[in-house]
């Protein structure tokens, strides 16, 4: 299994040191401009766990009598809030409380941390989006923020007020540095960096105008996504070049429902070079020395890979490709992280899922297996009268491999019951309703549900236990799942990921485990199909893209949706990566687009019911972002 640990490690250079050893070896080596980032991963709305965490690190920098310890935002409540602050405001009293405890462990070290602060001035929203500044047993200064963002995951301004902004205000000294704080979306307003700034000025521009700060402290808590690693590594590194000031960039780990944090904290030079920056998916007690008159003894910055691939891309366009391997490394670790903290912070630990011999469950079960250990899976075969005897031997050997439990069931005598029960019920029916469907999904659908209803009996029965939904993103998208069937489960690791990508993360995890080739080949070699109905031209299951459309062509129109936000007619005059290998007539194309537009329109109400799922891509319909209303219509086609 590929390691991704959750440990709270001091580092030097790379290699672990426990904390006898770590006073002894670094004292020498760092003074009060040496800086710890405090990358760390709270529970929202667990106070008291937050506080014994940041506790523990206080108690660290302290020993070592650094100049600060900087940790994220808001990460004594925990972010993302949602509503919980605003139903149970006893929970904001609670973290001001904890805050005062934390103030008191301090000493010569600066803290700075996040909290949620009431709005004591009775106007506006209830509440401040706040760091503490914590020195010599107290609260020495607030910093609140101004600049909330309202797109995407973020809602900042359904909870928070709007601080006013004073520059001289955010300024605290550090060593022999002054240091100007803002909190995360105060860096992103750059208006030579974006072409179209969402706000009206720049709190970065301002702290540097008026006060000169020696550098820039940003405390967030940014999710990763794909393409972000680029755009916030040539966001900062633009911003500390232009105002010629370093920039201090730290940001929390771990998972929160669909939202997961990479971590990655950093330090950009005056020239806009990285000079250090934390693991990515890691808790870290980070120490890295800013530069100064009076430098350390040595130097202790260290520089952590990048997942692999990002380093590589950092400066790619925007536009679609096939050529997911940049970002594997990032989507394996991102559902990992947010399997493990979705389990582990609901008290969860064990996961059943239905495996068919298809790619979707295959890999749910090997990110599963990964995330969990092999112990903690049960995969089940559940078997129809239309699953062929290929489709039978792949999951088993699938889960042979990964040494998960395995079960097969076959499902005939449940979908022959239910199909008898039925047939009386509709024959009934239809004495009173006429407009009965010629070709009802009805049998589909049973199959689905048959599956769906063991699954969830195994985790009424055992403690610990959900059962996994495994849709992907295309299929998703064009309603090609079944409510209460494989849409069915407490969490949906692959919700966020086109099947395309799909495809090369299953060859990316046979390649790069430890245990290599885990997934069989035919599985990965077979078109997808969903083996619950038989195609009347072949007289086979019926294939996914003969239902739908080649996936290379569904994918690539999902992307110009989510990136470009393209019409069908602005569609229909691009090129296609799929028309550079195969010729289709203009007509064809038209028709995929059509079918695709009037599918999306009848999955929406699905979209509404799915479970928690990670966000992978850039943009998502996942509904922590996402939402359109269902009774909506769109006239695209």
């Amino acid at each position: 299994m590929l390691e991704v640990t959750s440990l709270i490690n001091l580092e030097l250079n790379g290699q672990k040191v426990n904390k006898k050893d770590t006073i002894t070896r670094l004292r020498p080596l760092v003074n009060k401009n040496t800086i710890a980032l405090a990358q760390v991963d709270p529970i929202v709305g667990d106070i008291e766990y937050n506080f014994n965490k940041a506790k523990i690190f206080i108690e660290w920098a302290n020993e070592l009598k650094l100049g600060a310890i900087i940790f994220p935002e808001l990460f004594l409540m925990g972010y993302p809030v949602f509503d919980i602050i605003d139903r149970f405001p006893c929970i904001v009293q609670k973290n001001i409380e904890y805050l005062e405890k934390l103030a008191k462990l301090t000493g010569k070290t600066k803290v700075l941390i996040g909290f949620c602060e009431f709005n004591r001035f009775y106007i506006g929203k209830r509440y401040f989006n706040s760091v503490a500044v914590l020195q010599d047993k107290k609260i020495e200064k607030i910093i609140r923020k101004t600049l909330l963002p309202v797109y995407s995951e973020f809602n900042d301004a359904r909870y928070f007020q709007s601080a006013e902004f004073n520059p001289k205000e955010r300024i605290v000294e550090i060593g022999s540095l002054k240091a100007g704080i803002v909190i995360c979306e105060e860096n992103w307003a750059d208006k030579d960096f974006f072409d179209t700034p969402v706000y009206g000025f720049d709190p970065v521009d301002e702290i540097v105008k008026t006060q000169k700060p020696d550098i820039i402290i940003n405390c967030s808590s940014s999710p990763t996504r794909a393409k972000k690693e680029q755009l916030l590594n040539n966001m900062l590194s633009f911003v500390s070049k232009k105002h010629s000031t370093p920039i201090v960039y730290v940001n929390q780990v771990g998972s929160v429902d669909n939202i997961t944090f990479s971590g990655s904290s950093r330090c950009y030079d005056s020239e806009g070079k990285i000079i250090a920056r934390a693991k990515s998916f890691e808790e870290q007690f980070f120490l890295f020395q800013m530069p100064s008159k009076t430098p350390a003894k040595s130097n202790i910055n260290h520089i952590f890979s990048l997942p692999s691939g990002l380093e590589q891309s950092l400066n790619e366009q925007k536009a679609f490709s096939l050529d997911y391997e940049p970002d594997l490394e990032r989507t394996y670790l991102t559902i990992i992280s947010s399997i493990r903290n979705y389990f582990k912070k609901n008290g969860f630990y064990r996961a059943v899922l239905g495996v068919s011999g298809g790619l979707d469950s295959s890999v749910c079960a090997v990110l599963l297996s990964d995330a969990l250990g092999s112990q903690n899976v049960f995969a089940i075969s559940m078997p129809s009268k239309i699953t062929s005897s290929e489709s039978k031997t792949d999951a088993k050997r699938l889960c042979e491999n990964l040494g998960v439990n395995y079960l097969e069931i076959p499902i005939v005598d449940m979908v022959n019951i239910s199909s008898s029960t039925f047939s009386g019920v509709f024959d009934t029916v239809q004495k009173k309703w006429d407009k009965r469907y010629k070709a009802p999904l009805t049998m589909d659908n049973i199959q689905a549900r048959s599956r769906a209803m063991i699954l969830w009996g195994v985790s009424n029965e055992f403690e610990g236990t959900i059962p996994i939904a495994t849709s992907d993103k295309s299929e998703l998208y064009m309603g090609y799942a079944t409510i209460n069937g494989d849409m069915s489960g407490g969490f949906a690791p692959i919700a966020d990921v086109t099947k395309t990508k799909l495809f090369a993360l299953a060859r990316w995890l046979n390649s790069n485990r430890i245990q290599k080739d885990v997934i069989p080949r035919e599985i990965i070699n077979k078109r997808p199909g969903a083996e619950l109905a038989i195609d009347e031209k072949t007289g086979k299951p019926l294939l996914a893209e003969d239902a739908l459309m080649p996936y290379e062509f569904l994918d690539e129109i999902i992307w110009r949706i989510e990136n470009l936000h393209q019409t069908k007619e602005e569609m229909l005059k691009e090129w296609f990566l799929y028309e550079h290998k195969n010729n289709i007539t203009n007509k064809q194309k038209s028709e995929w687009i059509d079918k695709f537009y009037k599918r999306v329109q009848s999955a929406l109400f699905k979209w509404s019911i799915m479970p928690p799922s990670p966000i992978v891509d850039a943009r998502s319909i996942n509904k922590t972002e996402y939402n359109q209303p269902i009774t909506s219509k769109l006239k695209f086609y």
